[in-house]
C-alpha cells in the first residue's frame, strides 16, 4: 500500500505499546499522524480498507492486543489540540486535546463547568467517544456539536440532540473521526474553579492509583450499583493474572506491574466480569477500549 501525497508522518509496523497508558500492544500495520484536516482526507480517500479503521487518542482508557492491529491505525496529535476562542464566546477544541489542558485553559479564563475534566484522563475525542464523566458532570453537559470526518472522507457537523449520549456511550455510527468539538461556555470565577478543580485532583490522587500503568476505570457502573464495590464484595481486589492486577487502592482499576502483556489484562479483567455475574448476577460492561488481534498467530 502506497500513500500519494501525505504530509504527515506514515509509518509502517509501528509498535503502539508506548502510546497507551498500559504500555503493552503489538503494531500496526499502518499508523498516521496527519499534518491537517486535508491530509487526513487525502489518505482515507486512499485507503481501500475501511473495514480495518482504527483511532487512537492519549491511550489511556485503551488495550491494543498483543496480536496488533491490522489495516490503518490513526492519531490525531499535534494539529488537532488548539484551543480556539469563537465569536459566539463558545469554545472549537481539536479532537486531540488533553483534557486537563482544556480544564487549565477554561479556568485560566474565567470559564466553569469544565472543572471535572481535570479530573478525566485522555483526549477531548475520547471523551466523547465515552461520554467521559466524574464528579457529577459528563461531556454532554459542556458541548454544543462535533465536527468529524466519515472513513469515505466526507466532513460532517452533529448537533449534541443527534449524537444519543449515553452513560459512557453515544450513538454515532463506529466511522467517523471526530477532529473537533464546539463546548459551550459560562462565565466564572477563575479563584473558585481552581478551588473545585484541586478539590477533585486531591480526592482523585488519594482514592486511585494514579502513578500507576492503568488504563482508568475497568468497567462501567452499573445501575443502582458501584463497580468497585461488587468486584471488591465478590473477593476480586489485588486478583492477580500474570502481571496485571486489580488494584488495591481501587479494585476498579487494572494495574500493569510492568510484566503484563495485553493478554494478561484483558484475561484479568474477564476473570472480574465472570466472577461478579456469577456471585451476583450483575453483568459488568467494560468501560476500556478493547482493540487488535488477540494473538500474533
Amino acid at each position: 500500500m502506497i500513500f500519494h501525497g501525505i504530509k504527515g508522518s506514515l509509518k509502517k509496523d509501528y509498535n503502539l505499546a508506548h502510546l497507551t497508558w498500559f504500555k503493552v500492544g503489538g503494531n500496526a500495520q499502518f499508523f498516521f499522524k496527519p499534518d491537517s484536516e486535508d491530509d487526513l482526507i487525502n489518505a482515507l480517500k486512499q485507503f481501500p480498507d475501511k473495514e480495518n479503521i482504527a483511532i487512537i487518542g492519549a491511550g489511556s482508557n485503551m488495550i491494543v492486543r498483543d496480536g496488533g492491529i491490522d489495516g490503518l491505525v490513526i492519531k490525531l496529535a499535534r494539529n488537532f489540540t488548539n484551543i480556539k476562542p469563537l465569536d459566539n464566546g463558545n469554545l472549537l477544541v481539536g479532537s486531540g486535546c488533553l483534557n486537563f489542558n482544556l480544564a487549565k485553559f477554561a479556568q485560566v479564563n474565567g470559564i466553569k463547568n469544565f472543572e471535572f475534566l481535570i479530573g478525566i484522563p485522555g483526549s477531548v475525542g475520547g471523551g466523547v467517544a465515552m461520554n467521559a464523566g466524574s464528579y457529577g458532570a459528563e461531556f454532554k453537559d459542556i458541548i454544543r456539536s462535533i465536527n468529524v470526518i466519515d472513513f469515505q472522507g466526507n466532513k460532517k457537523n452533529i448537533k449534541l440532540a443527534e449524537i444519543g449520549f449515553g452513560y459512557r456511550s453515544n450513538n454515532l455510527p463506529k466511522n467517523l473521526i471526530v477532529t473537533s468539538v464546539e463546548f459551550k461556555t459560562e462565565k466564572g470565577n477563575s479563584v473558585e474553579i481552581k478551588k473545585i478543580m484541586d478539590q477533585i485532583s486531591d480526592a482523585r490522587s488519594s482514592t486511585q492509583p494514579i502513578t500507576e500503568k492503568t488504563g482508568g476505570s475497568t468497567f462501567a457502573n452499573p445501575d443502582g450499583y458501584k463497580a468497585w464495590q461488587l468486584i471488591d464484595e465478590v473477593g476480586m481486589r489485588g486478583f492477580r493474572v500474570g502481571g496485571a492486577l486489580m488494584s488495591e487502592k481501587h479494585c476498579n482499576f487494572i494495574i500493569n506491574d510492568g510484566s503484563a502483556s495485553a493478554t494478561d489484562i484483558e484475561e484479568l479483567g474477564d476473570l472480574v466480569q465472570q466472577r461478579v455475574f456469577q456471585e451476583k448476577d450483575i453483568a459488568l460492561k467494560w468501560e476500556i477500549k478493547r482493540v487488535g488481534k488477540k494473538s500474533v498467530n
